[in-house]
C-alpha cells in the first residue's frame, strides 16, 4: 500500500517537472524577453495610427496584425537559435538554450522557425501589403543580414540589426494606414538610435563571452572607451526626437525629455567612472526601462 502511494505521489510531481522544463525550453528558443518587448511597438504603432486617422479599433484587423507580426518575429528568432547554436555554446548566458542541451533538435528548430515566419506573414496578408513588407524586411534584415552575415565579421552589425527592431511600430502603423507620416518615422527612429546604446551596453557586460565566441561586438574590436563615446553620441541624438512628436501633447514631451536628460546624463558618467562594467549594466537597466515607458506613454497620452 506505502509503496502505491509513494508512486502515485511521484507521478504528478515528475509530469510538473517536465512541463516547467518544456516552458523553459520554449522561453528560451523563443527569446520570450525579447519576443515581447518587440511586440509592445508593433501595439504602439497599431493604437498611434487608429488615433490619428480616427479609425474605430478593428478587432480582427488588431489581432491579425498583432498575431501575425508576434508569428514572423518568433521565426526570425528561433532562426536566429538555430543558425547560432555554436556561439550559444561557448557564451555562458546562452548555454541553457534547448538547441544547446539538445532538447530541441537543430532540425526541429529549423522547422519551427520556417514554419513560424511562414504562418506570420500568412496573417499578416489579410491585413496589408505594406505591413506585409515592413514585417519581411525586419524578417530578412534580422535572419540574413545581421544573424547570418555581419553579427560574426563587422562592428556593424549592431546597426544593422537595429534595422529589424526598428520597424516595428511601422508594421503597426501600416495595418491601418500608410506609414508616410511623421509619427510612425520618428518611432522608428527613436527604435533605431535606441537600439544602438542598448546592445552596446549589453555587448560591455557580455564582453568576454562576445571575445571568447569570436563575435565582432563594437567593445570587442575597438575597446570600452571608443563604445562608452558611441553611447554617449546615439543617446544624445534621441534628445530632439519627441519634440517631433508634438501633437501628443506637452505631458509626452516633458516625460521623454525628462528620459533623455537622465540618460545622457549616465552617459557622460560613463567617461569618469572606473569600474565599466558596473556602468554597463545601469546602462542596460536604464534603457530597458526608457524604451518600455516610452512606448508606454505613447498609448496613455492618448486614451
Amino acid at each position: 500500500m506505502s509503496q502505491q502511494k509513494t508512486g502515485a505521489e511521484h507521478v504528478p510531481f515528475g509530469n510538473q517537472l517536465q512541463i516547467t522544463s518544456f516552458l523553459a525550453d520554449t522561453m528560451a528558443l523563443f527569446k520570450g524577453v525579447v519576443l515581447i518587448a518587440n511586440v509592445l511597438p508593433v501595439f504602439t504603432g497599431f493604437w498611434l495610427a487608429a488615433y490619428f486617422t480616427n479609425s474605430a479599433m478593428n478587432p480582427n484587423l488588431f489581432f491579425l496584425t498583432i498575431i501575425g507580426s508576434t508569428l514572423v518575429m518568433a521565426g526570425a528568432l528561433v532562426l536566429n537559435n538555430w543558425y547560432e547554436v555554436d556561439i550559444d555554446t561557448i557564451m555562458a548566458r546562452t548555454q541553457v538554450r534547448p538547441t544547446v542541451t539538445g532538447n530541441i533538435s537543430l532540425k526541429m528548430t529549423l522547422a519551427l522557425g520556417i514554419a513560424l515566419s511562414v504562418l506570420g506573414f500568412i496573417l499578416l496578408l489579410f491585413t496589408t501589403m505594406e505591413a506585409v513588407i515592413y514585417a519581411f524586411i525586419g524578417w530578412f534584415t534580422y535572419v540574413v543580414m545581421y544573424t547570418m552575415w555581419t553579427k560574426r565579421k563587422y562592428t556593424f552589425n549592431t546597426v544593422v540589426g537595429s534595422i529589424s527592431g526598428a520597424v516595428t511600430p511601422m508594421i503597426g502603423w501600416a495595418a491601418i494606414d500608410s506609414t508616410m507620416h511623421i509619427v510612425p518615422i520618428v518611432l522608428f527612429l527613436i527604435l533605431f538610435i535606441w537600439q544602438m546604446p542598448h546592445t552596446f551596453a549589453i555587448a560591455m557586460k557580455r564582453y568576454d563571452e562576445y571575445k571568447a565566441a569570436g563575435v565582432a561586438m563594437l567593445p570587442v574590436i575597438r575597446g570600452f572607451e571608443m563604445t562608452k563615446r558611441q553611447i554617449f553620441v546615439y543617446v544624445a541624438c534621441l534628445l530632439p526626437l519627441p519634440f517631433f512628436l508634438a501633437s501628443l501633447g506637452t505631458t509626452f514631451i516633458v516625460i521623454s525629455t525628462l528620459l533623455n536628460l537622465a540618460w545622457l546624463a549616465l552617459a557622460i558618467k560613463g567617461f569618469f567612472v572606473k569600474d565599466d562594467l558596473k556602468w554597463a549594466r545601469a546602462n542596460f537597466v536604464v534603457s530597458v526601462n526608457y524604451i518600455a515607458i516610452l512606448f508606454i506613454a505613447m498609448v496613455i497620452v492618448t486614451i
